[in-house]
């Protein structure tokens, strides 16, 4: 390591809506399966009571042979599934008083102001309750000015918009009706990859249609939302199956489905469905609430690497590695310290950062929950006090430079750091209090650059011991006792913890 001196509107039917995904497919290859892009409209007048659903937590049986027909469970699903139509009326564009088109062409040129064709879409439902719940994709009925529900039975209802939430993409309608078919939920925490699903849905607007497959993947966050926990799966999904039920073997609802990714517009086998476990708090939320409420932990949690295990001691993988907590929260408040690594939280066994994210996002904000943690080779129990989630805020940071560094020798090869000053704070956007060693620069290539290290970053610990300034980072690295070191790190995207491990060969 290196030490520095440092001196100061058209119209859209089902079938033109297909063709419209199909230019937006070949253009990024994502879709979401029926949308009408619009403000949000809801309806109060649904709210009450948590509504009653049918729920079956118990695991599917895998040890069974294979049936000669799927028939009697398509039959039972299919008939919670509805057909949803939206349409929004026209908006009005201001014209002068004299179209010069007019003035110039006469009046049988067509007049730009006048409105635009009704825009229309369709998409699929799930029905939960006998009363006339159902879930649906936010993105189906968002800014929609109407929305009729089609049952199986060939009913056309009108349908109120309960509530919609966006971050989880799920939305609640209500009909008037108390004689429905709902569905059964099963317990999504428990499908596994290989389980055979069901899609059933509303594709391209032509009827019901239902296609089988095997669950692909589970927790995937393909799309870059914080609360994505989809799961992925090869059953044929197509737009306008947006809404529609992803069930099991059982026919029972596992998934609402979602989004697909493409490059033609149709099926190509990568469908994301939204887990039932997920959808059904929101409806429950939205409901009674009118408003879906996540609880906020307060930490910044990553992933524990191989190499981090190692270092850090611990014998099992899984569990989320809290590189940074934020002073005053929640997390801070309970004892939990940077270092820790979550392994379960509210009794539920803690996979990675992003499963952290999520079942902390799924728990209301409550006292005395049980979050287990391992801190320097020992487990502890901790009762953490949930906050309100606060609105999403990008965080602040520079990009990074690099300064001239005096090259010196070091044990980090490759690296130069410097002593944080006023100029390097607003040239790298580092917080005023952060304490530690800037780093300079990083020798693309080496053991340091491998591990994520960058110039801009701020080495803040060094083997657990905290970091002031650039000439103790230094002799933090000398003569270590073995050739990894454990470093963490301030970046513009949060903090993080690194292995820089010399041991490497190149």
């Amino acid at each position: 390591m290196n030490a520095m001196n440092t001196e100061p509107g058209h119209a859209r039917t089902p079938e033109t809506r297909a063709l419209r995904w199909v230019a937006l497919a070949v253009a990024t290859g994502i879709l979401f399966l029926g949308a009408v892009p619009a403000s949000q409209a809801k309806d109060d007048s649904g709210r009450g009571p948590a509504p009653k659903l049918n729920v079956d937590p118990k695991p599917i049986d895998r040890e069974g042979s294979m049936p000669r027909s799927f028939a009697p469970i398509v039959k039972k699903s299919s008939a919670s599934v509805a057909q949803v139509f939206t349409s929004t009326r026209p908006r009005m564009n201001p014209v002068p008083f004299q179209d010069p088109f007019e003035f110039f062409f006469g009046p049988q040129m067509p007049r730009r102001g006048a409105p635009a064709p009704r825009q229309t879409g369709a998409g699929s439902a799930v029905v939960v309750s006998r009363d006339g719940y159902l879930l649906t994709n936010n993105h189906v009925v968002d800014g929609a000015d109407e929305v009729k529900a089609k049952l199986p039975d060939g009913r056309e209802l009108s349908a109120k918009v309960v509530g919609g939430d966006e971050k989880s993409d799920i939305a609640v309608l209500k009909v008037n009706a108390s004689d429905l078919e709902p569905v059964t939920f099963a317990d999504s925490d428990k499908i596994e990859v290989g389980d055979i699903v069901f899609a059933v849905g509303n594709p391209f607007g032509i009827g019901q249609t239902v296609t089988m497959g095997i669950v692909s993947a589970t927790g995937r966050t393909t799309f870059g939302s914080p609360l994505e926990d989809f799961i992925q799966t090869d059953a044929a999904i197509n737009p306008g199956n947006s809404g529609g039920a992803l069930v099991d073997a059982a026919g029972r609802l596992v998934g609402i489905n979602a989004a697909i990714i493409s490059r033609s517009g149709g099926n190509q086998g990568i469908g994301f469905a939204i887990p039932a476990n997920m959808a059904r708090d929101v409806l429950e939320a939205l409901v009674t609430e009118g408003k879906v409420t996540r609880g906020y932990l307060g930490v910044m949690p990553q992933d524990v690497t191989p190499a981090l295990a190692r270092k850090l001691e611990l014998k099992n993988g899984g569990g989320a590695l809290l590189a940074e907590v934020t002073p005053r929260g929640p997390a801070d408040k309970a004892g939990l310290e940077s270092g820790d690594v979550v392994v379960e939280f509210n009794g539920k066994a803690i996979r990675d950062a992003h499963h952290l994210r999520i079942e902390v996002a799924r728990t209301k904000p409550s006292d005395n929950i049980p979050v287990r943690i391992r801190r320097d080779g020992e487990s502890k129990t901790l009762k953490v006090s949930l906050k309100e989630r606060p609105d999403d805020r990008e965080m602040a940071g520079g990009q990074p430079g690099r300064p001239e560094p005096r090259r010196d020798e070091g044990t980090l090869n490759g690296v130069g750091v410097a002593d944080i000053n006023p100029q390097y704070r607003q040239q790298f956007g580092i917080p005023a209090r952060l304490k530690g060693a800037l780093v300079t620069e990083v020798e693309e290539g080496s053991p340091s650059w491998d591990s994520g290290l960058r110039p801009g970053n701020v080495i803040v610990e060094i083997n657990r011991e905290p970091v002031a300034s650039a000439d103790q980072a230094v002799k933090l690295t000398e003569d270590p006792k073995d050739k990894t070191t454990l470093l963490k790190v301030w970046t513009p995207n949060g903090t993080r913890f690194l292995v820089v491990d010399e041991t490497e060969t190149r």
